[in-house]
């Protein structure tokens, strides 16, 4: 027969479970809600920076012929100086009135323990035009 004491303590562990799933469960909102942040960061900077490395049209080769033709080496030192503004680094490269910008975002977690990282990469392409 069992007495009155016997299941003492149950309600401690079952609300232990439950912090903890508590706590797993905000860690993910929270630590997601940082990796889908540096998604949109890494989106936006590559856009940009892609865009305003576009910009650097050769003006001779423009007054010539009339069409907008890149200075690839302009074009790219443009692109790196927009990341470098921004507080990033990533890869450029320009081919033909193409520039392509890849950003690289690395966010620790918060909430979670451990060790992990989540990296957001991104790659935006801006083409010179009239």
């Amino acid at each position: 027969m069992r007495g009155p004491d016997s299941e003492r303590g149950s309600v401690s562990i079952l609300m232990a479970a439950l912090g903890l799933a508590l706590l797993m469960a905000t860690g993910l909102a929270v630590d997601g809600g940082r990796k889908l942040g540096a998604l949109s960061d890494a989106r936006n900077i590559a856009d940009n920076a892609a865009r305003a490395g576009a910009q650097m049209v050769d003006a001779a080769a423009y007054r010539s012929t009339g069409e907008p033709i890149l200075d690839p080496v302009a074009a790219s030192q443009r692109a790196i100086a927009f990341l470098a503004e921004q507080g990033h680094t990533g890869t450029v490269s320009v081919a033909g009135s193409t520039v392509t910008v890849t950003v690289t975002i690395t966010v620790d977690p918060t909430f979670l323990p451990g060790r992990m990282s989540a990296s957001a990469t991104e790659s935006a392409s801006a083409t010179a035009g009239p």
